[in-house]
């Protein structure tokens, strides 16, 4: 899926929109990325002189790039953080990495999700997480 594809199931726009790309690799994976241009809004004051992605902002990016496991639930619905366990913050991503994201469902009781993510630059693992969500009405 695309930016304009992954619009049809999130309800993140620009520029919040943080996925250049994701799909469902398997039944319980879906994989996506974006890479960080430099000139995005989070980068401005963290750090002026050496800008690393905020650990909250990657945490983000895991979560939408899970709403791909659940594409037919997430569709209409707001996708809510409920938890962000066992985070991890590995190394630090900066301007011109792409993060790679793999996340796989661990158990579900709807409308509560639960989620395994990790984030990747060229293999080097960056962050990692146990992510928590509802989906309510919009």
């Amino acid at each position: 899926m695309n930016r304009e594809e992954l619009k049809t199931i999130l309800p993140h726009r620009e520029p919040m929109l943080l996925v250049d790309e994701a799909e469902l690799k398997e039944e319980n994976l879906a994989v996506g990325s974006y890479t960080v241009k430099g000139d995005e809004w989070f980068l401005q004051g963290h750090f002026p002189q050496r800008p690393i992605v905020p650990g909250v902002v990657l945490c983000e990016m895991m979560g939408q790039i899970s709403s791909v496991l659940l594409a037919e639930q997430v569709r209409g619905k707001l996708p809510l953080f409920t938890g962000l366990d066992k985070v991890r913050f590995k190394h630090p991503v900066v301007p011109g990495d792409t993060l790679m994201v793999e996340c796989s469902l661990l158990r579900s009781r709807p409308p509560f999700y639960f989620i395994q993510a990790k984030g990747t630059v060229n293999g080097k693992l960056a962050v990692s997480a146990e992510l928590s969500f509802a989906l309510t009405s919009q």
